[in-house]
């Protein structure tokens, strides 16, 4: 292992430019990363424009508008935050595949640190570790969108106490107070339903980048794989 590293760094710039030529040729042409992308893209292109639909239509102003504790828009902000770390880390990612195609194995700091610890450490003990942290990294993704599910859940509670709050058996043979009593049945109601709507749509949303994201995240961890077993 110690002699193909020298024999790495040894390398003419010709012979290691021609090699680097050769890979940025092969990974421009990988078509598991441009799909990846095309399909990242095209879901929220679709997504977006379906809820450009919906807000022209006024669907969008009557959940607001019917939701009083404005929980729909927590939900709305925690999905944005985490559409946007998804697209973060899911070009992160593809970038770092890219890296792995384009340039010399060991010129890839994560290659070369893999390689170096790969005669302290077992194989199988350096790919769990390497599986841990960049799963570790996607993570918390998931965790929004599971929060999207719970915030949609808490809405469904508020929701219920507001439409119980107004309902007073007392009053139930007043003709004058049940007007009032149904109208905040309704409102509570809509508060519930809505905020499980609005929660259970952005978690799908999100939860379709994430499995994206973790598609990537497996083929990083694959092609690092390799390199290591290419340059040991």
């Amino acid at each position: 292992m110690t002699q193909a590293y020298s024999n790495a760094e040894t390398q003419s710039p010709e012979s290691s430019g021609q090699k680097t030529n050769g890979k940025l040729l092969s990974s421009s042409n990988n078509p598991y990363r441009s799909l990846l992308l095309l399909r990242y893209f095209l879901l929220n292109v679709v997504a977006f424009a379906l809820l450009g639909v919906a807000w022209s239509q006024g669907y969008v102003h009557k959940v607001v508008h019917a939701d009083q504790t404005y929980l729909s828009v927590v939900i709305f902000l925690v999905f944005i935050v985490g559409l946007v770390l998804c697209t973060q880390k899911l070009w992160q990612t593809n970038r770092e595949i890219d890296a792995l195609k384009s340039i010399s194995g060991l010129q890839s700091p994560a290659v070369s640190h893999l390689v170096n610890i790969s005669g302290k450490h077992s194989n199988a003990s350096i790919s769990g570790s390497t599986r841990l942290r960049l799963s570790h990294r996607i993570s918390v993704v998931r965790h929004l969108g599971n929060t999207l599910v719970l915030l949609g859940l808490i809405g469904t509670v508020l929701g219920f106490i507001i439409a119980l709050s107004g309902v007073d058996p007392d009053k139930a043979s007043d003709v004058n107070a049940i007007a009032p009593m149904v109208s905040t049945l309704i409102q509570g109601m809509s508060t519930a339903l809505y905020t499980t709507l609005i929660g259970s749509i952005f978690n799908v949303w999100l939860m379709a980048n994430f499995q994206m994201l973790s598609s990537g995240t497996v083929q990083l961890i694959s092609d690092l794989q390799e390199a290591v077993d290419r340059h040991a």
